[in-house]
């Protein structure tokens, strides 16, 4: 199979863990060239030299993506190391789950979530927008969520967040169609990426799992305690509930290896016996 990743030049945002770091792993085992942008230096350093030492062609910007003037910063590099700008990967991103009477204790975090979740994506759409519509050719792939599906209790903010991130994919689309690629990544959710580190209150999560919180409190609970029923985290069983991180990061490169004309406009990927209702 023709392989369409080969020497493209992809900046990555959220880079230093989670689906961004997965990605750029991904990318450079397909022989990409990619630019790794973090808010957590030391983290980035990491991978960055981890993707070096695989042989990959890679560099890291430390980058705070709420900050317009960081992520222009952070495509002139690409373009100055690189040569041009194939592919950004808006994938920062933050997830404070609360209830609007938990507001004392969330409105910091939901002011965060608005300016990397939000105006992060806007800012790295921006930041490359001129230099792709020059190049007549370029793919912003921007990471949403099942949550920007459908309003729900536990997260008024964040999942507005998501459902502005498919607003802007969507708009840029319109805008921008027969220079710029545009894909949507909805992911299910996936524990193994650490972004439920940023949720206020876990009963939050109410919303996302509806009438299966019992049973799906029950084998978050049963993971924790390595007892959990061996289907219900093997990729292989049609009751799998839990999905690997890889597989979320494997799509983001499928949407990337497509020909020129080819654009896959939306992912949603979930396991097959998950819990989420959206």
């Amino acid at each position: 199979m023709t392989n369409h990743v080969q020497d493209k030049t992809i900046i990555v945002t959220g880079a230093a863990s989670g689906f961004g770091r997965l990605i750029c792993q991904k990318a450079i085992s397909a022989g990409a060239k990619v630019v790794c942008a973090d808010i957590n230096e030391g983290l980035l350093n990491t991978v960055v030299q981890e993707l070096i030492g695989a042989g990959g062609r890679a560099i890291g910007q430390h980058t705070d993506v709420s900050d317009l003037s960081q992520m222009r910063g952070l495509a002139t590099k690409a373009l100055e190391h690189f040569g041009r700008i194939d592919v950004m990967v808006n994938n920062a991103g933050v997830m404070p789950l609360a209830f609007y009477a938990d507001h004392a204790d969330a409105s910091a975090k939901w002011s965060q979530c608005i300016d990397i979740n939000i105006k992060g994506v806007l800012h790295g759409i921006i930041s490359v927008y001129d230099q792709m519509m020059a190049q007549e050719e370029g793919h912003v792939i921007n990471i949403s969520s099942i949550y920007g599906n459908f309003p729900v209790a536990g997260a008024g903010v964040y999942g507005a967040s998501k459902a502005a991130v498919n607003f802007l994919s969507e708009s840029l689309r319109v805008e921008a169609r027969g220079k710029i690629k545009v894909t949507t990544v909805k992911p299910t959710g996936v524990p193994a990426t650490g972004l439920s580190a940023g949720i206020v209150n876990p009963e939050a999560v109410i919303g996302i799992v509806g009438q299966n919180q019992p049973e799906f409190q029950s084998t978050m609970q049963s993971i924790a305690d390595g007892q959990v029923d061996p289907k219900v985290v093997n990729q292989d069983s049609i009751g799998c509930a839990v999905l690997e991180p890889d597989y979320i990061a494997d799509q983001v490169i499928y949407a990337i290896n497509q020909p020129k004309g080819v654009t896959v406009g939306d992912i949603t990927m979930r396991g097959s016996g998950d819990y989420f209702v959206l």
